[in-house]
């Protein structure tokens, strides 16, 4: 599934023929906020060359400002062409996804997609070819104002897999798929999710890079698809309380010269190899300290609550979808694991880089996962839980971050850089919100006390 690389003058003949007037360059800061640098087709020369600097000083969790000179250097198999005009022009805009490099033409330590890219390279020294990521991200739309501002007003009142009139974003779906297939994305599915106004688009598996690619490329298509229609989209995790939040399920599996290494013989434990339930032991382990990879905000411990769907225990299942990993029916090449614990405001290369990280050691130390939980763990009492042996994830922030800062593996997999930047404004996150006093803290307590 790897994207078909580009040679610098192909790039340069697509760049005429389609009358493309700007390159943007992106690339994605520590906390997942993706950043660009927008030139001019004049330019594009500077770009391929690996000679487009920026100041690195300015972006988040980067360096110092006496150290602020770096370097965009474009994989050129991201080459992508925006399937929408210039404003007022006839013209186009071009994308290129890039790696940072320090002043010395050295990989940046503190660029999240280097740090998946070393992961990657981890799996391949283990004698894996491939790491499939199959995500599932969940999003909302509310109406804009007259004025464009976003409101607190749902775009509908459907429900899961409901059908126009109730689901009033059926066409903005569409046409949100419409455009991802322009840009090269398999498109599997597009539905309405189970609260009024949240919607799902997936689309096929890809090798974790490029998957990691198009999820930062498909919140940018949503969120101006969205915009052209009349309304705002978020990837905020719980919007409104109340009802189900918005999660970014991962599908994933390894391959090696032999096919997928997570499919296992018939008479094997539930069709899953040793490779399989050794990763899924992996993430089990670290499922604390990955929880605050996955789920990086204050509000996506809002969504990781019992009674919405999301997943609040360390468990796995292959029969019910109430802990944090599921195992899909699908066997043979399809055989996968789900981790369901995942929100779509993680940033998607640290992410897979640590979850790969943790199967990885898995596999190394041979751990083996916890039985299967084929009860609704919802539904058992504090008792039966533990018997079970099963745990909870973090409830906070602030113990997710604690978590983090006490495992060495993820701490190694994604880089002390980034790991320091992002607890760092991840504290300071946690801190400003325990200073603001909510609605709830006046509603239940003003009059009381």
């Amino acid at each position: 599934m790897t994207q078909k690389f580009m040679t610098k003058e192909e790039i340069k003949a697509r760049v005429a023929e389609e009358n493309v007037e700007f390159i943007r360059v992106t690339f994605t800061d520590v906390l997942g906020t993706i950043k660009n640098v927008e030139v001019p087709t004049s330019q594009l020369d500077k770009v391929l060359n690996n000679d487009l600097m920026f100041d690195g000083s300015s972006i988040e969790g980067f360096v110092r400002i006496n150290e602020s000179d770096m370097y965009l250097y474009p994989d050129l198999s991201t080459f992508l062409i925006f399937p929408w005009a210039t404003d007022g022009h006839g013209g186009k805009v071009a994308r290129l996804i890039a790696d940072v490099y320090n002043k010395d033409r050295t990989p940046f330590a503190g660029d999240p997609r280097i740090a998946l890219k070393k992961a990657v390279k981890h799996a391949q020294k283990q004698g894996f070819t491939e790491f499939n990521i199959g995500p599932e991200p969940e999003f909302f739309l509310f109406k804009l104002d007259e004025e464009g501002k976003p409101t607190m007003e749902l775009n509908d009142h459907g429900s899961y897999f409901d059908l126009a009139p109730l689901d009033r974003g059926e066409d903005v779906r569409r046409e949100i798929v419409l455009t991802l297939e322009k840009m090269g994305f398999e498109v599997e599915a597009a539905h309405h999710e189970v609260a009024a106004g949240q919607h799902e688009v997936d689309f096929r598996y890809d090798d974790v890079l490029d998957a990691a690619d198009k999820i930062q490329t498909f919140k940018l298509v949503v969120k101006t698809i969205a915009r052209e229609n009349g309304y705002y989209a978020t990837f905020m995790p719980k919007p409104i309380s109340g009802i189900n939040g918005s999660g970014m399920h991962i599908n994933m599996s390894l391959f090696n010269e032999n096919g997928n290494a997570f499919a296992g013989q018939d008479d094997d434990y539930l069709g899953l190899s040793d490779t399989a339930l050794n990763f899924l032991g992996g993430v089990l382990k670290h499922a604390p300290a990955l929880t605050a990879i996955a789920n990086p905000t204050v509000n996506s411990y809002k969504r990781l609550t019992p009674g919405f769907e999301a997943p609040v225990y360390i468990a796995w299942s292959a029969s019910n979808r109430s802990p944090m990993v599921r195992v899909p029916a699908s066997r043979g090449l399809a055989t996968r694991l789900e981790l369901r614990t995942v929100d779509p405001t993680t940033n998607p290369y640290t992410c897979l880089a640590a979850i790969l990280s943790a199967g990885l050691d898995g596999i190394e130390q041979h751990l083996e996962p916890a039985a299967s939980v084929d009860k609704n763990i919802y539904l058992m009492d504090e008792n039966e839980r533990k018997k079970a042996g099963i745990k909870n994830l973090p409830d906070t922030l602030l113990d997710a971050l604690e978590e983090l800062e006490e495992d060495n593996v993820i701490i190694d997999a994604i880089g002390t850089h980034i790991i320091d930047k992002f607890t760092e404004a991840k504290r300071i996150e946690y801190t400003s919100y325990r200073q603001y006093v909510s609605k709830w803290e006046l509603d239940n307590y003003f009059m009381n006390y």
